[in-house]
């Protein structure tokens, strides 16, 4: 399910929403808005997740746990 919205936004973020659509880059405004959307939403857990590990490991556990996710770490897009 999707829900229209209304967002204002700079003309320069919209000169680079535009850039992007004519790249190919995104297949259209709403596209790369929800896709720069779904990344800093990503980005957001993944600091709460730091900050759980941070505060309920010890080193050790903190540096195996880093070492992991840096091997197996997926793409943002």
């Amino acid at each position: 399910m999707t829900t229209q919205i209304t967002v204002r936004l700079p003309d320069h973020l919209v000169e680079y929403l535009d850039t992007q659509v004519r790249a190919g880059d995104a297949a259209s405004r709403a596209a790369a808005v929800a896709r720069a959307i779904e990344r800093e939403r990503r980005h957001h857990v993944a600091m709460e997740d730091a900050r759980i590990y941070a505060a309920a490991s010890d080193d050790a556990d903190l540096a195996a746990f880093t070492a992991r996710a840096a091997a197996n770490s997926p793409a943002l897009d």
